[in-house]
């Protein structure tokens, strides 16, 4: 991970919440800014893809170690 890579810690948090934490915090930064989300929410499997396809945002990369999932997010870039 990247000293500029913002972390969410939504471990323990049940849907919606993993998204609107990471919907708050890429509405704060900049244009093509990280995120890295972990969550252990399984919905988040399906959820966290379909707000980045729905939204803009890139979804880097999605991992699920020992039912932790970790998502590197970028926020997306206004044209």
């Amino acid at each position: 991970m990247k000293d500029d890579t913002t972390w969410i810690d939504a471990k323990g948090l049940l849907c919606p919440l993993p998204v609107l934490r990471l919907r708050k915090v890429l509405e704060g930064l900049p244009e093509g800014a990280v995120a890295l989300l972990e969550a252990t929410d399984p919905a988040s499997w399906i959820d966290v893809p379909h707000f980045c396809h729905q939204t803009g945002h890139e979804l880097i990369t999605q991992d699920d170690q020992n039912g932790v999932k970790t998502y590197l997010v970028r926020r997306r870039v206004d044209d």
